[in-house]
This record gives structure tokens, sequence and C-alpha cells, in this order.
């Protein structure tokens, strides 16, 4: 484990975080990482009372497992998203794709194979918890941003409100962060290193592959096809970019 240092410790101090995971030996062991850093941790060991530890008291952030006695972690999702936004980090036993893509589009803000190294569980932390306080800084803006109009998609930064001919896009705050960068820079490429700048602080890791399940994510919503694209378009070997019409 890495050393930590006092400004760290400080940085964190206060900041109450939720391990909901049956694992207690794993559970523990984040614990003892984590709270050194500043961090203050609870566990819970099933979904039943996760939901109710999660619902009773206020977190900055959740580390929720997939597979939980009682209510899997799915259905501990879907109650939660239903209450409130707070930032959840999921984890996944055998990181496959179809488990990682349920959780993105039922709201989780990212998820973490239980390979995991303390630093990355960290990193991962820490950016859901930034991307949090930025939607919180951009849902009070000090001077609002023009709606963003690409055809039959419109696009209000300032109401986070996204309409595809006419109708209400159900986007999760990670995909309305993605779509907005994409459309602000609509005819132009952006690679995934930028689209993951937009989403994360500078610890996350940039050849994570994540990015392309929120944009799979994302052209499933809008109805779009990857092979005959009408909103992105993907750029082989550098990025994505929302194509400008005509």
């Amino acid at each position: 484990m890495p050393a930590t240092s006092p400004q760290h410790s400080a940085a964190h101090a206060g900041m109450r975080v939720l391990i909901i995971d049956d694992d207690r030996d794993l559970g523990g062991l984040i614990k003892q990482y984590l709270e050194p850093l500043g961090y203050t941790v609870a566990n819970e060991y099933d979904g039943p009372g996760g939901v109710e530890r999660a619902t009773d008291e206020a977190f900055d952030a959740i580390i929720l497992d997939v597979t939980l006695p009682g209510m899997d972690g799915f259905e501990v999702l879907k109650r939660l998203r239903a209450r409130s936004d707070v930032p959840i980090l999921m984890l996944t036993s055998r990181g496959e794709e179809t488990d990682r893509i349920v959780g993105l589009e039922m709201g989780a803000d990212d998820y973490l194979p239980k390979t995991f190294s303390s630093r990355e569980l960290l990193a991962r932390l820490r950016a859901v918890m930034r991307r949090r306080t930025a939607r919180s800084e951009a849902e009070s803006p000090t001077r609002e941003e023009a709606e963003i109009v690409v055809g039959t998609l419109r696009i209000n930064p300032a109401a986070r409100i996204a309409l595809l001919n006419d109708q209400p896009l159900s986007l999760t705050a990670l995909e309305f962060e993605l779509l907005t960068s994409l459309a602000r820079a609509r005819g132009r490429v952006k690679s995934r290193e930028q689209l993951i700048e937009t989403i994360a602080d500078r610890n996350y890791d940039g050849l994570d592959r994540s990015i392309d399940v929120h944009i799979w994510a994302l052209r499933r919503k809008l109805g779009d096809d990857p092979k005959n694209p009408r909103f992105i378009q993907t750029v082989r070997a550098v990025g994505y970019m929302l194509i400008n019409p005509a």
C-alpha cells in the first residue's frame, strides 16, 4: 500500500464511503486502505442492508458489488438511483462486459473488476466523486450556456436535458456529459483521452476501454447504428465525432 501524505488525508477528511459487499475480507481491506487517507468507511454485507443504510445515512460515494445475498447489486443500484445521484462504483467478480453494460445503463458511474489494485480503486473513487462535484457546479452555473442544436438533437446544458425529435432522452449523468462534449465539438473528432478528461480526473486510466461501453449505451439510446451512423461516428484508432448535419 502506498504511503499516506498529510495533504492527501486532509483532502478527503470527512468523505464518507459505503461498501456493500458480502466479501468481508475484501471490505475490510478496502476500509483499512481508505481510512488512513481521510475517508470514513462503513460496510454492509447484503443487498437489503445496503439499501437501508444508504437511504438512512448520507454518503459521498458507494462501492457496490454485483453479487450480493438477499438482493443483487443491480436491484440495489436501481433502488438507490430512484432516490439519489450519489456516485456508485460497481465491482464485478469476473469483469464481464454484460455486467458492465447493464450497470452503466442503470446509472452506475463506473465499474471495477475485483482484480483491482488499491491504487486503481482510489483513482476511480476519486474520479466519480470529482464528477459529482463538477455536476453540482454545472447545475448552478454563473452563466447559462445556449442550447446546442445538432439536427434533430437538442441539448440544454444548464437544465441538463437532451431531446431527440422533441422527445426527452433518459441519460445517465455520465452519458449526458459525453453527449454534450461531443455536441460542443460537432464535426470534429474527440479522442478517447479527451472524452475521458471531460468526465473524469487525470488519475483515470486513459487506456481504459470503458469509454467505448458508455458510447455503446449512448448510441443505443439515440437509436444510432454504428455501421451507418446518424449521430456518433467512430474514427478508427482515434475516437468519436458527433456528425454535423449539412
